[in-house]
């Protein structure tokens, strides 16, 4: 035990140990009665890194005393998943609790492996209990999360961590053997950032770096023992979603300070250019789109450019981009465009291709009349000529319309002053 982490050594191991997260978990919230009825239903934790979500998994399966599996998504696949429903079928009693199912991180299943869950979920088998760090709504399928309750666990409040820090040194096996003076501690929650896992680590570093049995624990010591950016954030948690979607937000609603406020903030936090220029890539072409083509062209430029010379230059590239973008007039007309022509495809299905328009590579296809009677555009005065080119179901479908600005205006005419429409 004493060569575990300081994190694993705290970690609590019932309800009364548990930090945080008191509108659950607190005296008469909803989990608690739940808990102490010694039934729960199949449910969702959903929070940032480090706030009890496996913890409370765990606290959970201890006081209903049934077997307990754990599955990490990042690491398993169908065949663990119905493995342990297997194994859980045969450690069911009648009349017995259901064993659970914990699976950490449960946004990263597919969704083949989510509908792998589904049957033992419905029929009881198994209590499902996932823990993510992503909104649920958008990464669990609508079956398996409309089977299970919801709970929103939240980053830890100053109060529940400086009573974490109390708790570890005074009752961690190695830490109360030494004499640790909290003197300051407003660095050590600001890197914490709301993340128990993450303080008690930081804490583990500076004591583990002190070879006195007296440790003084300041801000200035925190900072330089930690080395570590301050404005760093989790790149692969909803932090990382959130500000990307700020960003793109403000590119959208045409605010270049905002857009370059939330870019530095990406910047200071050590995000993956590249990234960041994909994002471009795709507001320019969602965003901007026919309003100014150029902004397609300018972000791959960035894109490429950002490659050639990498960093710190890069950030030069990416500001330039990013206000061009903010600035540029706005039409989203292609996106809304192929969204509406594939919600058609998806309600009509696989229409024949008309005889005219299709390819007639072999004899017994010119013989079908396969590409007969096409007219070939070019042949023809202006390069255009009329004919249909769609099945005769489409035909009068318009799923592209030009907006109001002057560049897709001069389309609009352009194609209208051809069709005579």
């Amino acid at each position: 035990m004493l060569s575990q982490p300081l994190a694993e050594r705290m970690r609590p191991k019932t309800l009364d140990d548990y930090i945080g997260q008191k509108h659950l978990v607190g005296e008469g919230a909803v989990l608690r009665k739940m808990i102490e009825s010694g039934r729960v239903p199949s449910f969702i934790l959903w929070g940032p890194p480090g706030v009890g979500k496996t913890t409370l998994a765990q606290i959970i399966s201890n006081k209903l005393e049934t077997p307990f599996y754990t599955l990490s998504a990042v690491s398993s696949g169908v065949k663990d998943v119905r493995e342990v429903i297997e194994k859980a079928k045969n450690n069911r009693f009648f009349n017995t609790v259901s064993p659970i199912l914990f699976i950490d991180e449960i946004h990263r299943f597919s969704k083949s492996q989510q509908d792998s869950l589904l049957g033992a979920v419905e029929r009881g088998i198994v209590t499902l209990i996932g823990a993510t760090t992503e909104n649920p709504s958008f990464e669990v399928i609508r079956p398996l999360l409309s089977r299970s309750q919801v709970y929103v666990l939240q980053s830890l409040g100053k109060d529940d961590l400086l009573e974490l820090l109390h708790k570890a040194i005074t009752e961690d096996v190695l830490l109360k053997e030494k004499d640790i003076r909290l003197t300051e501690t407003d660095a050590l929650l600001r890197y914490s950032g709301g993340d128990a896992r993450k303080l008690l680590n930081i804490l583990d570093l500076v004591v583990s770096a002190e070879e006195e049995n007296t440790v003084e624990i300041t801000n200035n010591k925190v900072v330089e023992r930690l080395q570590e950016n301050p404005a760093a954030y989790d790149k692969g948690g909803e932090m990382h979603y959130d500000i990307i979607s700020a960003f793109i937000k403000s590119i959208r609603g045409s605010d270049p300070n905002a857009a370059i406020y939330w870019l530095a903030r990406m910047i200071a936090g050590g995000e993956d250019p590249e990234f960041i220029a994909r994002r471009l890539l795709i507001s320019a072409a969602e965003d901007i789109g026919l309003a100014n083509p150029n902004a397609l062209l300018l972000a791959n430029a960035c894109f490429d450019a950002l490659r050639k010379i990498g960093w710190p230059e890069g950030r030069i590239i990416l500001a330039e981009t990013t206000v061009y973008l903010a600035t540029s007039p706005k039409s989203n007309s292609a996106y809304l465009a192929i969204d509406e022509a594939i919600a058609y495809v998806n309600e009509t299905g696989n229409l024949p291709v008309p005889l005219h328009l299709r390819n007639a590579p072999t004899k017994l296809m010119k013989e079908l009349d396969y590409g007969k009677e096409y007219k070939y555009a070019h042949s023809y005065e202006g390069n255009f000529v009329k004919q249909d080119y769609t099945p005769p179901e489409v035909k009068g479908m318009q799923f592209w319309k030009g907006q109001n600005n002057p560049a897709e205006q001069k389309l609009v005419e352009h194609i209208k002053k051809l069709w005579n429409t």
